[in-house]
């Protein structure tokens, strides 16, 4: 990929971050936050969506582009369901925990809150939600962060609920799950202060530490989502949606810069060719006797070949404008939204079963010539029909640069159309939720994570990697609260970092463990019926089995601890078993007869104790 001097070609990008707050309820209604299997769900029912207009009468455009494929979103539901998570009761009052959190991550953004809140609806058709709306309140505005590079501004600070969580697609439609639903969900939107790829990062990594340092959003995959939004001086706005990964942003960023580059420079390309897009068109006729197994198959099922001719595009159509991404993977992006598998075009023929003849015959039947170039699109007759329409917008737009739109992130750091991009009639009142007046006297600043390690350090006597990991570590706020409790603070510290790092890379399914699981097991410990060394072993047996006690998994198990005098005893024996060694090597036998005794004692032994009497029973016999 190039080298862009992104000064020169006038990048500007703000971000979305859009991150799940852990709270004991739903942001609008009493049900849990917790994920479920989707095969745990005991019902399901079934919906169709449009958009609504606003009040003023207007249509948001990328609702309307959704709306024009007929889907069913069908809904998995469980036993702790809902009749507001169905749309079948009003929603609640908002969640005040949720108030409460994000007003903490307004002081921490240095945000100014807003004197009332009012819950807004935003259209979503998509199936996401079953209402056909997301609720979102507008909590603070007016904030900052700094960069390396300079500040960034902070624009405006929404506490929304989670939409639902998509489990897969079907013929029919999409099939949801609402246990996601529902959750308290915070958004935080910058100013277009932006200026290069690495700010970009370095900006969601500053408001990501801000997020967690408050202990109470929720952590691991998908519980927090960025978008970006980029556009260069000759190029146009464009959000890209749902980047998982802060180590995604920059190259997302680069990306996009490097997509814009490349069609305003085919833009320019097809102004000097004179080019344009002509009349779509059926031309079934033409593939009646195709040897393409594709069009074949759509022809046979009762569908139809549509196409749009492409005057002066040829060659352009297969032109890479980002890697592993044509102008023709743009207009396949715009087929697939209204149903069609994807397109053709001459660019990439004759292929796929068709031959040179039927490129003649393509060309000839809509007028195009050796500059020229053909989209086609082979389906159902209606999905036809509007997929070459959508095919041919979209090089319309290709001829005046880049389009304002949505796009997706995907995986290996390219993008692909969503939708257009929302307007301001896609936001309207939410008459069934009161205002509330947040009030952020009574509410603490959070200590920031780089805070905490240097009071771990100070007052836990925690080395700075140690004490980095449990502060950055999803496990934090357990952390605090067990030494709270008494637990010693680099038991607890190593359990839930260095021990679950080392289950996990021995295939532990260290995911099932919970906080009441480590709570019990550091309790063991501190009480003297457990030693550190079986703490592994029993969070091992406790993962493979969640629904046991730790007493129970550690009885069970043979895990627990044995007093002194079984200890005496078990070394007593090792070291007369070895007493020859140690008459001869004295106290440099210990090393090798330390392990003996540990496994003698099975680990059920406190390595300290057993470390003690050991030295006493060599210096008796050395």
């Amino acid at each position: 990929m190039a080298d862009y001097d992104y000064d020169d070609l006038g990048l500007v990008a703000g971000l979305e971050i859009h991150q799940q707050l852990e709270t004991a309820t739903k942001l609008f209604c009493n049900c849990p936050t917790e994920l479920r299997d989707p095969e745990a769900a005991t019902r399901e029912f079934a919906r169709y969506l449009h958009p609504t207009r606003s009040e003023l009468g207007e249509i948001d455009e990328a609702a309307l582009e959704e709306s024009k494929v007929e889907r069913e979103f069908t809904y998995l539901a469980y036993d702790s369901t809902c009749l507001v998570e169905e749309d079948d009761e009003p929603p609640t009052e908002l969640d005040e925990e949720a108030l409460e959190t994000v007003l903490e991550i307004a002081q921490l953004l240095e945000m100014e809150p807003v004197d009332q809140a009012h819950v807004m609806r935003k259209i979503v058709v998509d199936g996401s939600n079953t209402t056909g709306f997301q609720r979102s309140s507008l909590i603070a505005t007016d904030g900052e962060i700094e960069t390396s590079d300079g500040g960034v501004g902070i624009e405006d600070l929404m506490l929304e609920e989670e939409s639902a969580q998509r489990v897969e697609e079907t013929d029919d439609g999409v099939v949801y799950s609402l246990d996601r639903l529902g959750i308290p969900l915070v958004e935080i939107g910058t100013k277009p202060d932006i200026r290069t790829p690495a700010q970009a990062r370095e900006a969601a990594e500053r408001i990501g530490m801000l997020l967690r340092s408050t202990g109470k959003v929720k952590r691991g995959l998908g519980t927090i989502r960025q978008d970006v939004n980029v556009s260069i001086e000759d190029g146009a706005r464009v959000e890209i949606k749902g980047v998982q990964s802060l180590d995604d942003i920059d190259d997302i960023v680069r990306t996009e810069v490097a997509r814009q580059v490349a069609l305003v420079e085919l833009a320019a390309e097809l102004a000097e060719r004179d080019a344009s897009v002509g009349e779509t068109t059926d031309v079934t006729d033409v593939f009646e006797d195709t040897d393409s197994g594709v069009i074949r198959g759509a022809l046979e099922a009762g569908g139809a070949v549509t196409a749009v001719p492409l005057y002066g595009f040829d060659g352009l159509v297969g032109r890479e404008i980002a890697p592993d991404r044509r102008l023709g993977t743009e207009f396949s992006d715009h087929a697939k939204r209204h149903g069609a598998g994807g397109i053709f075009h001459t660019d990439e023929l004759p292929a796929y079963g068709v031959t040179e003849g039927d490129v003649m015959d393509l060309k000839e039947a809509v007028g195009a010539g050796e500059d020229d170039a053909v989209a086609i699109v082979a389906a159902a007759d209606d999905v036809a029909t509007q997929a070459i329409e959508a095919v041919a917008e979209r090089a319309e737009t290709a001829l005046e640069g880049v389009p304002e739109e949505t796009r997706g992130a995907n995986d290996d750091g390219t993008t692909r159309y969503l939708r257009p991009l929302p307007g301001a009639a896609r936001m309207y009142p939410e008459t069934d939720v009161p205002p509330v007046e947040p009030d952020p006297s009574d509410v603490p600043e959070p200590e920031l994570l780089t805070e905490k390690v240097d009071r771990y350090q100070d007052e836990y006597d925690l080395d700075a990697g140690l004490a980095e990991q449990v502060a950055y570590g999803q496990y934090m706020p357990l952390f605090e609260d067990v030494v709270a409790d008494g637990v010693d603070p680099t038991l607890a510290a190593t359990t839930l970092e260095s021990t679950v790092t080392e289950l996990r890379r021995d295939d532990v399914p260290v995911e099932n463990l919970t906080d009441r699981h480590f709570r019990e097991v550091l309790a063991m410990v501190e009480d003297g019926d457990l030693p550190n060394e079986g703490v592994p072993d029993l969070l091992a047996a406790l993962a493979d089995d969640p629904d046991r006690s730790a007493e129970d998994a550690a009885e069970e198990a043979g895990l627990g601890g044995v007093g002194e005098d079984e200890v005496r005893e078990a070394v007593r024996e090792v070291v007369e078993r070895n007493e020859t060694q140690v008459e001869e090597e004295g106290m440099q036998a210990f090393s090798g007869l330390m392990g003996e005794c540990m496994g003698a004692l099975r680990g059920k032994a406190d390595g300290d104790l057993v470390s003690q009497v050991l030295r006493e029973e060599i210096q008796k016999r050395a």
